[in-house]
């Protein structure tokens, strides 16, 4: 395989972020006088763009639905981006792979602003030559990501791949024209990447590591 370029999703791939998101989401819906629900409610939520989400799940208009995640970042900007946490072995895997000549990027659609200040926070920021995340205006998808860093730095696509916890990561992934590792750790639904076409299934940091270097 010979990977030398590796795109990274973040959320549920790199950090848990499940307590800033939940929390960021119940703070919304507090102010728009819905029922709050249970943090693992919201979990299904995490990855997709959230405007998505919330058409899909609850039924808003596109309107409603970028107005809602105005007021979701009230409480992630200050609070939420922080509730967080890398999974086990990944700062050592980064570390690993640059030491073996790899390009690393991250691959996001939580916007860039937050996703650097995470990397900064919880100290991988210096291991990415790029965190490739959405603006505040619009709503990017995980191809829209993979493409910002292919143009900045003419990443060559013969030889990278993606990894990602959900299907949206591995639908992005294929149309560019590459591969995507699939991490169990995260929060996709039972099933959700082998029925997406993952290529291949990584369950701990340690099995990721040997099908990147191998």
């Amino acid at each position: 395989m010979a990977w030398q370029t590796v795109f990274f999703d973040l959320d549920g791939t790199i950090t848990d972020s499940a307590p800033g998101i939940t929390n960021s989401i119940i703070y919304a819906r507090k102010k728009w006088g819905l029922e709050p629900g249970k943090n693992e409610d919201y979990l299904k939520f995490i990855g997709p763009p959230m405007p998505e989400s919330y058409e899909e799940f609850w039924g808003f208009s596109h309107e409603d639905a970028v107005r809602f995640l105005q007021d979701y970042r009230e409480y992630f900007a200050e609070k939420g981006l922080f509730e967080n946490d890398v999974y086990p072995g990944m700062i050592e895997l980064f570390r690993t792979l640059k030491a073996a000549g790899k390009t690393l990027y991250v691959a996001t659609t939580k916007p860039t602003h937050f996703s650097q200040r995470i990397a900064e926070r919880f100290g991988f920021a210096a291991y990415f030559d790029m965190i490739s995340g959405s603006d505040l205006r619009d709503i990017n998808t995980k191809f829209a990501v993979i493409e910002a860093a292919r143009r900045t730095y003419d990443v060559d696509m013969s030889s990278a791949v993606m990894v990602g916890d959900r299907a949206h990561d591995v639908e992005g992934a294929h149309q560019h024209g590459i591969p995507c590792i699939g991490v169990t750790w995260g929060f996709g639904e039972p099933g959700e990447l082998e029925t997406a076409g993952a290529d291949f299934i990584a369950h701990d940091a340690a099995e990721l590591q040997a099908l990147l270097l191998s």
